[in-house]
């Protein structure tokens, strides 16, 4: 196989398995309660990528800076995504994603918050992106009000563990990094996950979801990602941030008869345009741990 064949092949491998993590969370946590579905996922995830770190050669070994680093991290990115399991319950997994889309959006803003300078695009971007997001929190579909709020939520607390994650001492290998976020938002969730689970019964559909999301999810993508990272232009691979919520969408016409509607079809071309002018303008400069907590 050409190397290009390989960059493609592992592009759409991100594209595929991030754009289909909402569809496995919304399967999944059908019949798992949603904290106890999520604790377990990031435990078990992490408990992987510990042995990927192992395999690759690397050292599970970090200060005490960088653990306090790893835990406050961890309860931000994995608790994101805790919060979408329930958000999936009262929202369209195709809207879900655009909402969660809109990451990009939000580190922009705390960057500003923290006095950054940053270029005019990127300003605009980010003002047109929150108009489509306007546009998407109109709750129609079947989607509740309370449901696109945790939505909202989940990518706020997204945009603060990138923000924190890029400034704290983090695990100078990024798959130590992403162990530790996962298992510390793990551990973290799951005293309290185990009060929430009663009669026991999950479905063969939210079993299969589960290690989907623990397995692709978390672990699959995760690789190519880094690997894309290190063979493949930098615009190249941050398409995935605005090519996942097309792909969530059309999963979710595919296998959830989910509804495409013009506010959906308008909200989504307007954050997608955004996100994707501010990725262009300011693309990441480094392997981001958090893209692993997915």
């Amino acid at each position: 196989m050409s190397r290009q064949a390989k960059v493609w092949t592992a592009l759409v491998t991100v594209y595929v398995i991030w754009g289909s993590t909402y569809l496995g969370i919304a399967v999944a946590g059908e019949t798992i309660p949603p904290l106890f579905a999520a604790s377990t996922r990031f435990i078990t995830a992490g408990a992987l990528m510990a042995l990927v770190v192992r395999l690759r050669g690397g050292s599970l070994r970090l200060s005490r800076r960088a653990l306090v680093s790893c835990v406050v991290i961890g309860i931000l990115l994995p608790g994101a995504n805790a919060v979408l399991f329930f958000a999936e319950r009262n929202v369209p997994t195709g809207l879900a994603s655009l909402i969660i889309a809109s990451v990009p959006l939000w580190v922009v803003v705390l960057r500003l918050i923290g006095r950054e300078r940053l270029p005019w695009q990127v300003l605009a971007g980010v003002g047109v992106g929150f108009a489509g997001v306007a546009v998407l929190a109109q709750p129609s579909g079947g989607a509740k009000t309370w449901g696109i709020a945790l939505c909202v939520l989940s990518a706020v607390m997204w945009s603060l563990g990138s923000v924190f994650s890029a400034r704290l001492t983090m695990p100078a290998d990024p798959f130590a990094a992403t162990a530790y976020e996962m298992l510390a938002g793990g551990l973290v969730m799951l005293p309290i996950s185990v009060f929430t689970v009663h009669h026991f019964s999950p479905s063969a559909g939210s079993i299969i979801g589960w290690i989907y999301l623990v397995t692709f999810g978390s672990i699959v993508g995760y690789t190519a990602y880094v690997w894309l990272l290190a063979n493949a232009p930098l615009g190249t691979v941050s398409t995935y941030a605005y090519v996942n919520p097309v792909v969530a969408i059309l999963l979710g016409l595919l296998f959830r008869g989910e509804h495409v509607t013009w506010r959906l079809l308008i909200g989504a071309a307007i954050v997608v345009a955004a996100v994707a002018i501010v990725v262009r303008q300011d693309p990441p400069t480094a392997t981001h741990p958090e893209e692993g907590v997915r």
